[in-house]
């Protein structure tokens, strides 16, 4: 990444001294027009002045270019360099001819070299900062891992002279260490002592946090929210599953070809079809340039009329707007991406998207929110039951068992809790405190706290029996699907029941019904439970067989790997760390804007409005960005071929330098300013497209553009 920051600035250096080149010999070209009379204007464009700018232009930001067009040339794979090499130093050639022989009688045009090697390189350049976009930097994902570790020394965790502090690197098979509430686990073990509730999220992408016994496994990285555990190191500091989904994801970006741009594409053809007209057009004016026209026009010296028009098909025929073409459209779709709530990085991004056969999502976090929320609270007919088999009905109204839940709920880290506390607020609970003291939670099961001298205990339904509170058997416990419940008991009654799940998102079914309108291929990938998972896909409109469940991050790279076969192009939409290795390998990775930061880094595009229907604008732009560049391309040749054609059969006039620069430089405005208002023009179609898809209204961010 440092090596392509360099480039990026080495690139920028020669794109400033290429320009203030130019501007200098545009400056001395309208000094000239315009018969400034200062003395020391008209050194500005002596032939000796701009021979010595030309010369420097080639040998300093145009040399790289140059060099690789003529390398290309002799390995018969001619690209867009090489018409720019062959452009810049045939003009430069026929010019110092004529600067250091007059008798020929021949016009200089050193300016010529200057303004292709600018024009050229700010397309490069354009094209580097997008590329340096598209590639992800992962070393901020290592940052989730603690440096240090608390090593157990003696055998006995309850001893705090038995613990020390070293470095994570410096661990060992077999280490015993300790892991607080609220620390992240240092290295990947099994659990040898404690019981506590982890937050694995952040790997496998499921909301709720995993009970770990003894014998359970761990993972560096994962977070430890209320138990005290003794875990044995079983991988040596430094391998880690956090570092496994690194090398994933290097291995991925490093066998990634990058698409070839269209221009390169049709530009090896162009170059050999421009090299042979500019070579019949001096044969042709060679020989029968005598008879065509009159001595008074080519001075009785046909060779000379020959070159300077032969040099003028290269001259002219150099794919400024070819190479421009794509890098402003891009730049114009990423700006406007931008205003959508869109992040794009890379052009090739919008050429891939745009040809996607293939759509796979994973399903926490992208087809649902990712976390879990209370969707409703039951409550039980109570049945206190005494010694002496006295009934007394005591019903719960659902405010009150959210409110005493939430308060039991908000002393705890659990995200569980925390859905039950925003759910009480939602609902305009009073806040209630637990008595000093009461407050205890077990891992796994749940808490149990007095409030306003009511003994509330909030968990499993073993937990809330253990704790004096009867189950009633009247009443039945739905089929859970995608739901969890959770027990509340309040001193010997079972007092209601709370569902909560995690939500599935309200655009999710609309997106997955018009990409396969559109004809393309939806699936989904999910850690999850295969009933869960199902369950889901039903829901959003995915079949089961497009279901797949209980994946690992390397089991995900593998299936994108599999969809790819057969030039199939491969998006991957994602939101944790356990996708990053698959979105790295998918042709185009999309990420949601509300995940974890190692998915945005390594995708090509992000939906930074965490909105799922952003996909659909994305999709959208990439085609009509596509098509506007094939738009451009197409202006660009019909261009060319006017201004090829101009300059075969064009004889010298008495004011050649003036027309033939003027001519130039309106040529290349054409070709480059024509493009974005095209563009812009063509994205407003979007408009209407969009209504008709999304049955909405479309954003007025379009018209500020």
């Amino acid at each position: 990444m440092d090596e392509k920051r360099d480039r990026l600035r080495e690139s920028g250096r020669e794109l400033a001294v290429s320009w203030a080149l130019c501007a200098v010999c545009l400056f001395g070209h309208l000094s000239h027009i315009f018969a400034f009379k200062a003395k020391w204007i008209h050194m500005f464009h002596s032939t000796g002045f701009h021979l010595s700018l030309s010369l420097f232009t080639l040998l300093g930001p145009g040399r790289q270019l140059i060099l690789d067009g003529v390398k290309s040339l002799f390995k018969g794979a001619p690209n867009m360099n090489t018409l720019v090499g062959l452009g810049a130093l045939s003009s430069f050639a026929v010019s110092s001819l004529a600067a250091l022989i007059p008798g020929l009688g021949w016009k200089a045009f050193f300016e010529e070299p200057i303004m292709l090697i600018a024009f050229v390189l700010l397309g490069r350049n354009l094209e580097q900062r997008a590329k340096i976009k598209a590639t992800s930097d992962m070393t901020g994902l290592l940052s989730i891992l603690p440096s240090k570790a608390r090593l157990l020394v003696h055998g006995d965790a309850r001893d705090p002279g038995s613990i020390v502090e070293v470095p994570c690197a410096s661990l060992s098979v077999g280490d015993q260490i300790v892991v607080l509430p609220g620390d992240r686990v240092p290295a990947d073990g099994i659990v040898r002592a404690g019981r506590s509730t982890i937050d694995e999220s952040s790997f496998t992408g499921e909301p709720l946090p995993v009970t770990k016994l003894p014998g359970s496994q761990v993972a560096a990285g994962s977070i430890n929210l209320n138990g005290t555990l003794t875990v044995e190191v079983r991988r040596p500091g430094g391998e880690t599953a956090v570092g496994d989904i690194v090398r994933l994801v290097e291995e991925a970006q490093s066998r990634e070809a990058p698409v070839q741009r269209l221009a390169d594409k049709v530009s090896g053809h162009f170059t050999y079809g421009v090299m042979a007209l500019s070579a019949a057009t001096f044969m042709f004016w060679n020989l029968f340039g005598t008879r065509v026209l009159p001595a008074a026009f080519h001075h009785g010296n046909p060779v000379s009329l020959a070159l300077q028009l032969s040099c003028s098909v290269l001259v002219i025929a150099c794919p400024c707007a070819l190479g421009l073409a794509t890098p402003t459209a891009v730049l114009v779709g990423t700006s406007l991406g931008a205003t959508r709530g869109l992040l794009l990085r890379g052009g090739n991004v919008l050429e891939k998207f745009s040809m996607v056969k293939t759509i796979v999502f994973d399903k926490t976090g992208t087809l649902t929110i990712g976390r879990p929320v209370v969707t409703k609270v039951v409550t039980l007919g109570g049945v206190k039951i005494t010694d002496i088999q006295q009934n007394l009905n005591l019903t719960w109204s659902e405010v009150e068992v959210l409110k005493l839940a939430a308060g039991v709920e908000s002393n705890t880290i659990h995200p569980v809790g925390k859905a039950i506390v925003e759910a009480a607020q939602s609902a305009g609970c009073q806040n209630v405190k637990v008595k000093d003291g009461t407050f205890m939670e077990e891992p796994g099961f749940g808490a149990i706290a007095i409030i306003e001298n009511k003994k509330v205990s909030v968990g499993t339904l073993d937990w809330v029996q253990r704790n004096g509170a009867y189950k009633n058997p009247c009443q039945e416990v739905e089929d859970l699907k995608n739901q969890s419940v959770v027990y509340v008991g309040v001193d010997n009654t079972i007092a209601g029941l709370i569902y909560l799940e995690d939500q599935i998102r309200e655009d999710a079914r609309n997106v997955v019904e018009s990409l396969s309108r559109q004809g393309i291929n939806v699936y989904m990938l999910s850690g999850d439970k295969k009933n869960t998972a199902e369950y889901v896909a039903s829901i959003v409109g995915i079949p089961k067989e497009k279901v797949t469940a209980r994946v690992k991050p390397d089991e995900k790279k593998k299936f994108i790997t599999e969809l790819q076969k057969d030039q199939n192009i491969v998006a991957m939409v994602g939101d944790g760390i356990n996708d990053a290795a698959a979105l790295a390998s998918s042709h185009i990775g999309v990420a949601m804007g509300g995940g974890v930061g190692a998915a945005g880094e390594v995708s090509s595009i992000v939906l930074t409005g965490n909105r799922l229907s952003q996909l659909l604008d994305a999709l959208e732009l990439s085609r009509l960005t596509m098509k506007t560049v094939k738009q451009n391309l197409w202006w660009a040749f019909c261009v060319q071929h006017y201004w090829n054609s101009n300059s075969s059969w064009r004889v010298a006039s008495c004011n050649w330098d003036h027309a033939d620069a003027i001519n130039r430089w309106s040529s290349h405005g054409f070709k480059l300013y024509w493009r974005d208002d095209k563009f812009i023009a063509s994205e407003i179609e979007i408009l209407p497209k969009q209504k008709q898809a999304y049955g909405t209204s479309p954003s007025q961010d379009y018209f500020r553009v």
